[in-house]
């Protein structure tokens, strides 16, 4: 399939915008410049019934979360809990450029969103993140009765990086002993231990994720080149994807992400996993945080939000 028309125009929009690539900034510039473009494109934030941040205990200190609620939660029938993990080749990225997808997803999935502001390279590099996101998956679940949550209907999902990170999450959730999750949804998801894949080089320029801007991601999120072995980093490398939750997987036609997100899915088949898998074939990577302007980010949430009330058992 050809580039959808609405991607055109973004990818228009930005080459007139004149703006430099992330990996010509420095981590701190590059910062700034996603939290001042990225909005432009996403959804007007909905109203939610409250939108709460605090901070958790995290294995080296606080980790800040934003819990959003769709609506006053009943003493008995809480509401099931969605663990939310950001994109932004674990450099750039927090609860505000992420705030309009979250605010969209409680509302449409009926249920409590905890998004969480996980350490960022190179400050904290790997495997910061990673052990930042599944500490707070364990606070989610001890403490969701506390917010109106229900500890045994938890999935975890993000994008990118996010994705990345939602499914090392739950490996590490079946490997250390829970907690139990009932989904997870990965956004194109980055699986590999190396940018390699066909899709990688098919796409490296001109659709928004540029290969330089990859190798600038991993190289801060990994300067030890031996961890990019560990399943940790890239779960596309874990020996056994079994009894794993059931997933929905999300690829966009024009990512160099795409075909490892399509091989982590046919993985999880394999290990007997419930698996849909989904290619946007249109789309470029970042096209679920343009629901503003392209069709196709409203459409890719709207589905999120079906699969998750389907594994929350919900009407």
């Amino acid at each position: 399939m050809s580039l959808d028309p609405q991607i055109e125009y973004v990818l228009e929009l930005v080459e007139n915008a004149g703006y430099p690539e992330l990996c010509e900034l420095s981590p701190e510039e590059a910062r700034a410049q996603f939290e001042q473009t990225v909005t432009v494109l996403d959804a007007e934030p909905a109203e939610v019934f409250s939108s709460t941040d605090r901070t958790v205990d995290g294995p080296h200190g606080p980790i800040p979360i934003r819990i959003y609620t769709p609506r006053q939660p009943a003493p008995d029938a809480p509401l099931p809990v969605l663990l939310w993990l950001h994109g932004g080749g674990f450099v750039i990225g927090g609860l505000e450029s992420y705030d309009s997808i979250c605010r969209a997803l409680a509302n449409k999935t009926d249920c409590i969103v905890v998004s969480v502001d996980y350490r960022l390279a190179p400050e904290h590099a790997f495997p910061a993140a990673p052990e930042d996101c599944y500490a707070a998956l364990k606070w989610t679940a001890a403490h969701a009765p506390e917010f109106g949550g229900d500890p045994k209907r938890i999935a975890v999902a993000g994008d990118s990086a996010g994705g990345n990170l939602s499914a090392v999450t739950a490996i590490a959730a079946r490997d250390g002993g829970g907690p139990d999750l009932v989904f997870q949804l990965l956004v194109y998801p980055c699986t590999a231990p190396a940018p390699a894949s066909a899709s990688h080089h098919d796409f490296a320029e001109g659709y928004l994720l540029t290969r330089r801007n990859i190798e600038w991601f991993f190289g801060l999120y990994t300067p030890n080149p031996a961890d990019r072995q560990d399943p940790r980093y890239a779960p596309l490398l874990c020996p056994d994807l079994s009894s794993l939750p059931p997933a929905l997987v999300i690829v966009a036609g024009y990512d160099p992400l795409r075909d490892e997100g399509i091989a982590y899915a046919e993985r999880l088949k394999e290990a007997g996993v419930a698996v849909e898998l989904t290619n946007y074939t249109g789309m470029i990577h970042g096209f679920y945080s343009m629901s503003g302007a392209v069709d196709a980010g409203k459409e890719a949430i709207d589905q999120s939000a079906k699969a998750l009330r389907a594994a929350f058992g919900q009407s």
